[in-house]
């Protein structure tokens, strides 16, 4: 039984720029803290600095909109240039209604405007937008090789993004990108406390570690975009199985009842 455990906030890490190591800037952070990474410990880092580092940035002036981008910016009211963007960065656009385009993104994942945002970057005089990474499993099973190297320990990493979701109010953090954790928990066939056949309960800890790292990490001007989630049972918390990654959590097209 869990009967307690942190989620520690890392402060004082600098604005990030393109190019910029986030290892070392992590591990310097973390070391400033007085902390250390332990085994066991899940680092989450949010989507955009990690993204910055990666150099996603795009210039709206340098999108020319198409006919399909054009026509969706007039219906839903947006700037056609960065709904031309959502498109580039998507497979389908499943619903649209003024200021909202609800599409696939290209790596599965279902939401408003593929994840594309413009706040709290650098503009640089024009106005840019700031897309997810290209492959956020890739980026935190690297994160995850570089913190373990630098740590001589054994820890899990997330990466973290907002998502609303459908018939619920506001915003929840969620894993886009994971390594080394256990991603579903499936409880499938097993029993309840009262010996019940377990039919449908598969839990997501990785979007629940996310969430929980959301809290601490806040959504606006907190500027801290990267926490330890410290104190879980490493066995039912860290993976050294490749094949988790945060891809498993999208639903199959097969298994979409709303389409």
């Amino acid at each position: 039984m869990i009967s307690e455990f942190s989620v520690i906030g890392i402060p004082n890490i600098p604005m990030i720029e393109e190019g910029d190591d986030l290892v070392a800037i992590l591990s310097q952070a973390i070391a400033r803290a007085g902390l250390q990474a332990e085994h066991g410990d899940v680092l989450c880092i949010a989507q955009k600095i990690v993204s910055k580092a990666e150099a996603r940035h795009v210039t709206l002036a340098k999108i020319n909109p198409g006919a399909q981008a054009l026509a969706l910016a007039e219906a839903t009211g947006k700037d056609p240039r960065m709904v031309q963007l959502i498109l580039d960065e998507s497979d389908e656009v499943l619903r649209h209604k003024t200021n909202v385009l609800i599409v696939r993104h290209k790596l599965g994942i279902v939401g408003a405007h593929a994840g594309i945002d413009q706040s709290n970057i650098d503009h640089q005089g024009d106005e840019r937008a700031l897309l997810l990474p290209e492959n956020p499993d890739r980026s935190a099973a690297e994160i995850r090789a570089g913190m373990q190297a630098r740590w001589n320990t054994v820890l899990g990493v997330i990466i973290t993004d907002s998502h609303n979701r459908p018939w619920r109010m506001g915003t929840l953090g969620c894993a886009i990108g994971a390594a080394g954790v256990k991603i579903l928990e499936d409880h499938r066939g097993g029993e309840d406390i009262y010996g019940r056949s377990l039919q449908a309960t598969l839990v997501n800890r990785a979007d629940a570690l996310a969430n929980t790292a959301t809290l601490v990490m806040g959504e606006t001007t907190e500027k801290l975009p990267a926490v330890i989630i410290r104190g879980l049972p490493a066995e039912r918390t860290l993976s050294d199985d490749a094949q988790e990654t945060a891809a498993l959590i999208n639903r199959p097209l097969n298994e979409d009842l709303f389409r």
